[in-house]
C-alpha cells in the first residue's frame, strides 16, 4: 500500500503579517504549543510503527512549523525511515536550514513560498542556495498580486533552472487574459491555479490513496471535507480508504486538486506532487 498523509496539528502561528493571510503574525500561546508538540511526536511515532505501508508525508501547517525545533527534528527523523517515500513540509523558509544536513536528502523536502515585504530576497536566495548546497530538493512559490511580480520575476532569474518556481492565484482576484499570460510566464502550470476545478461527483485519489490527519489522529479524506473517515490511533483509518467522488462543488487549492483524477496532476508532478515539482521540469528548451 502507498499512502499520502497530509498532517496539520493545532498550530497556527507564525512570524510573517501577510496581508492575505488571516494567520498573519499569530501567536500560540504556551499550552497550544506544548499540545502541538506532543501530536507531533504522537504522529511520528505512528509514522515509524507503520512499517507494512510505503508512506509519504506533507506537513500543512497553518502557521509556520520550521521555527519550530519539534517541526525539524521529525522531518529528519522520518527522512531516515526506509518506508518513508517522501516528507515535506510548506514553509516561508524564515528559518536557518543548516539543520537539513542531518536529513536524508533522497526523501526530505521543502515546499517554499518567497513572501517579499516579509524578507529580502538576496537572504531568501541565499537559503536556497544552501538547499542546493545540502542536495535537498524544493520548490518556490509566490501569490500571483500584481505588486510581487517584479520581485517574481527578479527571483526566477536568479533561481537555478532546475528550480521550479509556481504561482498560485491570489484568493478571490480574477485575472484577465493578459495577467493570465505574464504569469504563465513565470509559471506554464499557472493556469490549474487560476481557475477553480469542478469536483463534484469526479473521483479523487483523496480517501483512497491520500488522507488528512488532524493532531488527535482524526482522519478526513482532505482538508476540504471535514466530515472524518477514521481515526489514525484507532487503526479505523484501514476499513475507510475506498475510491470516492469529490462532494464540494469547487477544489481551489493545489493541496487538494492535485489528487482530482481527471486532472491527471499526479502524472504531472510525478516524484514531485508533495513538493510541487513538476516531473519534466526543467522544461526543454
Amino acid at each position: 500500500m502507498n499512502l499520502t498523509v497530509l498532517y496539520r496539528g493545532p498550530l497556527a502561528s507564525c512570524n510573517y503579517d501577510c496581508p492575505y493571510c488571516p494567520f498573519a503574525k499569530r501567536h500560540d500561546p504556551p499550552e497550544l504549543l506544548r499540545a502541538d508538540r506532543a501530536a507531533l511526536t504522537r504522529f511520528t511515532g505512528w509514522v515509524a510503527a507503520t512499517t507494512d505501508v510505503r508512506l509519504s508525508v506533507l506537513f500543512t501547517p497553518w502557521g509556520e512549523g520550521l521555527t519550530r525545533s519539534w517541526y525539524r527534528e521529525a522531518m529528519v527523523t522520518l527522512s531516515h525511515l526506509p518506508h518513508v517515500e517522501r516528507v515535506v513540509i510548506q514553509t516561508n523558509l524564515a528559518a536557518r536550514v543548516d539543520w537539513l544536513a542531518d536529513a536524508d536528502p533522497r526523501s526530505a523536502a521543502l515546499w517554499t513560498t518567497f513572501h517579499p515585504g516579509q524578507i529580502d530576497r538576496q537572504q531568501f536566495l541565499r537559503r536556497c542556495a544552501r538547499l542546493g548546497e545540502l542536495g535537498v530538493r524544493y520548490s518556490v512559490g509566490v501569490v500571483g498580486l500584481p505588486e510581487h511580480l517584479d520581485e517574481a520575476r527578479a527571483l526566477r532569474a536568479a533561481l537555478p533552472e532546475d528550480v521550479y518556481l509556481w504561482v498560485n492565484a491570489a484568493d478571490g482576484r480574477r485575472y484577465d487574459a493578459a495577467e493570465e499570460a505574464t504569469w504563465t510566464g513565470l509559471d506554464p502550470h499557472f493556469g490549474y491555479s487560476v481557475r477553480p476545478h469542478l469536483s463534484l461527483d469526479r473521483p479523487c485519489h483523496a480517501g483512497e490513496s491520500a488522507i488528512s490527519v488532524l493532531g488527535d489522529g482524526t482522519v478526513r479524506r482532505c482538508h476540504f471535507i471535514p466530515t472524518p473517515i477514521g481515526n489514525l490511533y484507532d487503526g479505523s483509518w484501514r476499513a475507510a480508504l475506498r475510491p470516492r467522488l469529490c462532494s464540494n462543488a469547487i477544489c481551489d487549492c493545489h493541496i487538494g486538486y492535485v489528487h482530482l483524477k481527471p486532472l491527471g496532476l499526479r502524472d504531472v508532478f510525478a516524484g514531485g506532487v508533495l513538493e510541487r515539482v513538476p516531473a519534466a521540469w526543467p522544461l526543454p528548451r
